[in-house]
């Protein structure tokens, strides 16, 4: 079968790209083709179709947003504004889907966070009209994100965010996602989770990425405590810089045998706007806990660019003595699997996700409960310190925690978990 990834943007290292590149791996095992649309695409994505307004940075889908949300009044003309791009966008899916003679459509995040609006109208109405077999993988919902809850389409949202058409599967990542849109919208939804190729050998230390260290003003003689998330309020990050400010007490660092713990955050900022950076720089430096945002360090092709060295999210796995993942809300877990991949040992803050679905398959984790409040920095107590500075200078300790985490991963997260319900998922589909 001919399988289309539909989303606002293909491209980079969040969560929902990461996870269309797995899923495309899969189902290319499983002999089927894969084409992709976007409003971004990088070049690894083949073929591709870009369509910039279907970006949520498009200048006409930032006003449509903007005015949406956050009011119960719509601005003059929104409306119409919405119902013209969708128009617009319906046009370019139905053109995309000719073109590459697509069979199935595999919606990514469009159909169920309304960060653009204009396209899931768009694909709801395409849907609707052609009755196009579609599996929707929801990663976030609307009502999940506060910042959504006072707006003035409810009807859209209740249409489309996500549509209950006869025509389409809708795929969830975790089980609250699944009760949820069972009780709102008496929609059954299968559970599918992040996935990781556990079976792929890890990347390790190459000539390339060797300089890493060094490229961020780090010496063998620094701890490299590695925030792997975007820079966004409910990551929680104030959580990290709290630990780290923790672990460099007189007392800690004679025991991390003086070495110096340093954060380094691998994502980019801006997603919603550059001014939670600006705090976590001054927070970080109120507390003396050296902060290194190094988003221009990754890129999801690393390389050489402008004279410039970028490496990979990967390279930086390698160079990190641990991993900080104190979020606040996630759909699931993206990076923590990668953490678990990488053997190393981590902290994670116990959210809703995590106490659902993750915790209970047994891993190995130093856990905090911040009560989805980035300022209880006293979730950050004695215990975890001490249980983080045997994670990382207990060789024995480490060794027997990242193995246990590994293998319990690989049982549940991995290519081989799951292929069995994506190949039963899309013969259902062809019937």
């Amino acid at each position: 079968m001919n399988i289309a990834f539909i989303s606002t943007r293909i491209a980079g290292v969040d969560g929902v790209s990461l996870e269309i590149a797995k899923l495309a791996m899969i189902l290319r095992r499983l002999g089927h083709h894969c084409c992709f649309c976007a409003g971004e695409l990088d070049a690894s994505f083949a073929p591709g179709f870009l369509v910039p307004e279907m970006h949520f940075t498009h200048p006409e889908a930032l006003w449509i947003h903007d005015h949406c949300f956050g009011t119960t009044e719509a601005a003059p003309g929104l409306r119409e504004r919405i119902e013209a791009q969708a128009a617009r966008l319906h046009t370019a899916i139905a053109r995309f889907v000719d073109e590459q003679r697509v069979d199935v459509l595999f919606t990514q995040n469009a159909l169920s966070i309304p960060m653009q609006v204009p396209l899931g109208v768009a694909l709801t109405d395409f849907i609707a009209a052609t009755a196009i077999p579609t599996l929707a993988h929801n990663h976030d919902l609307a009502w999940e994100r506060e910042r959504f809850a006072v707006n003035c389409i409810p009807d859209l949202l209740e249409r489309c965010f996500p549509p209950a058409l006869p025509s389409v599967q809708h795929l969830v990542i975790n089980s609250l996602a699944q009760t949820a849109l069972r009780e709102r919208k008496g929609v059954e939804a299968v559970l599918l989770p992040n996935i990781f190729d556990f079976a792929a050998a890890a990347p390790a230390m190459t000539p390339f990425n060797a300089d890493l260290r060094a490229n961020l003003g780090l010496t063998d003689d620094h701890l490299l405590i590695l925030q792997p998330t975007r820079v966004i309020p409910r990551k929680g990050i104030e959580l990290a810089i709290e630990l780290v400010r923790r672990l460099r007490e007189p007392q800690n660092r004679r025991r991390l045998l003086g070495k110096e713990p340093v954060l380094v955050i691998s994502h980019y900022a801006g997603d919603e706007g550059l001014a939670y950076l600006a705090k976590l720089h001054a927070l970080a430096s109120a507390a003396g806990a050296p902060l290194i945002y190094a988003a221009e360090h990754f890129a999801a092709e690393p390389g050489v660019t402008g004279g410039r060295k970028v490496y990979s999210l990967w390279d930086g796995y390698v160079h990190a003595d641990f991993v900080a993942y104190p979020s606040l809300i996630e759909g699931f877990g993206n990076a923590l699997l990668e953490t678990l991949y990488f053997r190393l040992p981590a902290l994670v803050n116990r959210y809703a996700v995590y106490t659902a679905d993750i915790a209970p398959r047994g891993f190995d984790l130093i856990e905090i409960d911040a009560q989805n409040d980035p300022g209880n920095l006293a979730a950050i107590t004695d215990e975890t310190v001490d249980a983080t500075i045997c994670a990382i200078t207990d060789p024995v300790r480490r060794r027997r925690m990242v193995e246990w985490n590994y293998q319990r991963a690989r049982e549940s997260y991995s290519f081989e978990a799951v292929t069995p319900l994506l190949a039963s998922l899309l013969q259902g589909l062809a019937h």
